[in-house]
């Protein structure tokens, strides 16, 4: 039996709630598929912060070194995240340190809008077309959030400059683009590359890179679109795109608002990957929403992003397709089942039934 470490790292508000009904259904999967997932809790976060005062802690560090995967839940509390030095945040702290430390450069993530929640969709359903199945592939470890020089200094009484940097090699973006390319190929069979290359010397660069990238995949079609075009059309024409490739901050905005088209933040994961090394490639799994205070402890959270977050899990980094596979389709048989978490439910829906959830969980459990 094939048996995997993972270090699973709840962190703050609703995190520890999902992160419960995520190995609930990696358990169900464990006993239909046989294989077996070591899974150790650490904190992460505030919660670290509390249990060691760093956000990101020596020993929570250690452990996923010596893991083969990580499940995040989610960082960060808005009430107390301005109470301590800008650096010591957990987005800052934990979140970015462990994508350079483990060198997780593609970020991947899926947006689906399954036909039975068409109406949690903001658009219109004669704009969604035949259905919205966008991957957005994002550079995750460049781009202004790492370029150097990164500094806010005074010039004058009163007055600031704050210098971010913007830099990409050759190399960044020819890897992130084989990433999008060989997605494409299991896929739709294209790629729509975003840049910015008529002001900058980054897009430039970005969009030769990619063109020269994409004539080793002579099966997929590239087509280039403006940054400011791209995030237009997401919202008049989404069922255009199938693979979106991004740098670092354009991928950031762009995959939130793809997220909204999925019907809530609370139904869609994301994976975070490394270089393979060995042929396994270590990743980072987080569903895409934040933390969500005000409704943590009172089972109102929606599990189904941190729950397939555990499935991109299974498929990028332990090959266990089969298994990732039934978890997307238990998802997909408790939602045709009527079941909604808060976030999804709406009283005008025939059949539909509000649900917390621990229930949420149970149901895709046991349609496993």
């Amino acid at each position: 039996m094939n048996t995997f470490k993972v270090a699973a790292l709840a962190g703050d508000g609703i995190g520890p709630e999902v992160m419960r009904e995520a190995i609930k259904v990696l358990r169900a999967a464990e006993k239909k598929f046989a294989f077996r997932i070591e899974m150790t809790e650490a904190p992460v976060g505030w919660a670290g912060i509390d249990a060691d005062g760093k956000a990101l802690p020596d020993s929570t560090l250690a452990l996923c070194k010596t893991s083969d995967a990580i499940l995040f839940g989610s960082v960060g509390l808005p009430d107390r995240d301005p109470t301590i030095p800008r650096e010591e945040r957990p987005e800052r702290a934990a979140l970015l340190r462990i994508r350079k430390e483990f060198g997780l450069f593609a970020n991947l993530r899926p947006v689906k809008l399954p036909k039975a929640l068409a109406h949690a969709c903001p658009l219109a359903k004669e704009r969604q077309g035949d259905g919205i199945d966008i991957l957005v592939v994002r550079e995750l470890t460049g781009g202004m959030y790492f370029g150097q020089p990164k500094k806010t200094e005074s010039i004058g009484v009163g007055d600031f400059r704050a210098t971010d940097t913007m830099v990409y090699t050759t190399p960044e973006i020819e890897r992130i683009a084989h990433v999008a390319f060989k997605a494409a190929q299991l896929r739709r069979k294209k790629v729509t590359s975003i840049d910015k290359a008529n002001v900058l010397e980054n897009g430039v660069l970005w969009r030769d890179v990619v063109t020269r990238t994409g004539k080793h995949y002579p099966g997929v079609q590239l087509e280039h679109q403006f940054v400011d075009n791209a995030a237009m059309q997401l919202v008049l024409r989404p069922a255009q795109f199938d693979v979106m490739l991004c740098e670092n901050m354009f991928g950031d905005i762009l995959s939130d608002e793809a997220a909204a088209l999925g019907g809530s933040l609370g139904m869609l994961p994301s994976a975070s990957l490394g270089a393979a090394s060995g042929g396994k490639v270590f990743g980072f799994y987080e569903p895409a929403g934040g933390t969500a205070p005000d409704i943590a402890g009172k089972n109102l959270a929606n599990p189904i992003a941190q729950i397939l977050s555990g499935a991109l899990m299974l498929r990028h980094s332990f090959d266990l397709n089969e298994a990732a596979t039934a978890i997307e389709n238990a998802v997909g048989k408790a939602i045709e089942q009527g079941n909604r978490t808060g976030d999804i439910f709406s009283p005008n829906e025939p059949g539909a039934k509000k649900i917390g959830t621990r229930e949420m969980g149970d149901a895709i459990a046991a349609a496993i």
